[in-house]
């Protein structure tokens, strides 16, 4: 059973930064396609960044150039570090990972204050 923890998640000011983490496992992280994910309220899930199992990455253009994800296969983890943070960022974040089948976490809140 694969499990995704998040964390990171909090309040900000607008223009700062966090830096989310997920803990993956339950599968060998390696062969995993991993993502970040955001739903704020009254809104749909949206995607907005992903990164492979050759560490290719790819994002959203609501974030292109201010977000950035990365992973660590060695300690079975994916980051998403968020600069230049807007109050339309606030949202809950989740992390999701693929392997012929979606997984998801639970997600984090992060708040960004105006």
């Amino acid at each position: 059973q694969v499990q995704l923890v998040e964390s990171g998640g909090g309040l900000v000011q607008a223009g700062g930064s966090l830096r989310l983490s997920c803990a993956a496992s339950g599968i060998s992280f390696s062969i995993l396609s991993m993502g970040w994910y955001r739903q704020a309220p009254g809104k749909e899930r949206e995607f907005l960044a992903r990164i492979n199992t050759r560490h290719s990455t790819m994002y959203a253009d609501s974030v292109e150039g201010r977000f950035s994800i990365s992973r660590d296969n060695a300690r079975n983890m994916v980051y998403l570090d968020m600069t230049n943070l807007k109050p339309e960022d606030t949202a809950t974040y989740y992390c999701e990972a693929f392997f012929a089948v979606e997984f998801w976490g639970r997600g984090t809140q992060v708040t960004v204050l105006s």
